[in-house]
């Protein structure tokens, strides 16, 4: 325990970017299995295309509450495809892009299952010594991906955009989870990856903050010194809470 955490009562997490993927964008993680996969597109029509799907999934019920993470990623990846075919981007016919938007969102579920073997035993840790409350920018279906990931019993309160009509950077959603948590927000600390959308907000609302840092997706101005900590693997930050 590193004496900057001594007064610690709960832990606020992220969940995307952060549980999921251990401080990898994304984007990064797709087009990682887009290079897998050889479809031929460079990366900045696929980023195009990246925002484009969360754009559409972001504004349309696309996703319900029951569908599980493997259903949230063939979502994603089919959105994908589809534009950069519609554009002339891609060439591809029928068959192919069903075999790339499978092909994509089969290695990235995996790529989570991996990375959950740690970061699932970080999170059961931590809950054996603090109250966890999850904040999450999602499709309102976080909660049936926490069971499918055996998560949920670890978080006390689970706090989704969709939910609750708020989304990060708004300090607003974060307020939502220190009032879950039910202590002072000097008492709370928030695991994220995302700067702006996580650091920022959390030390706005007077939590502390660690930042899960990995490669950025975009250049955003930043100060070092915003966050009490800074990490590179989630398992780090059993070093400084445990």
């Amino acid at each position: 325990m590193t004496a900057a955490f001594e007064n610690i009562k709960g832990v606020i997490f992220d969940y995307g970017g952060t549980i999921d993927t251990n401080s990898v964008h994304w984007a990064e993680v797709l087009w990682s299995a887009y290079e897998q996969m050889q479809i031929p597109v460079d990366k900045q029509d696929f980023r195009d295309a990246y925002v484009y799907g969360e754009r559409a999934m972001a504004k349309n019920p696309l996703v319900n509450p029951t569908d599980n993470f493997h259903q949230v990623l063939r979502i994603k990846t089919h959105l994908q495809i589809n534009r950069l075919v519609e554009l002339n981007i891609l060439k591809a016919d029928a068959t192919q892009q069903v075999i790339y938007a499978e092909g994509v969102a089969n290695i990235c579920y995996q790529h989570v299952l991996d990375i959950l073997k740690m970061s699932r035993e970080v999170v059961r840790r931590l809950a054996e010594k603090y109250k966890l409350v999850l904040v999450s920018n999602f499709y309102g279906n976080i909660e049936t991906i926490l069971k499918d990931f055996q998560l949920e019993r670890f978080f006390s309160s689970v706090i989704e955009s969709h939910v609750v009509g708020v989304r990060k950077p708004d300090p607003a959603i974060y307020q939502l989870g220190v009032d879950a948590m039910g202590y002072n927000p000097s008492e709370i600390v928030v695991i994220g990856d995302s700067y702006s959308k996580d650091m920022v907000p959390a030390k706005k609302v007077g939590c502390k903050a660690i930042w899960l840092s990995g490669p950025a997706w975009a250049k955003e101005e930043i100060d070092p010194e915003l966050p009490d900590l800074t990490i590179h693997s989630l398992d780090e930050v059993l070093n400084y809470l445990i």
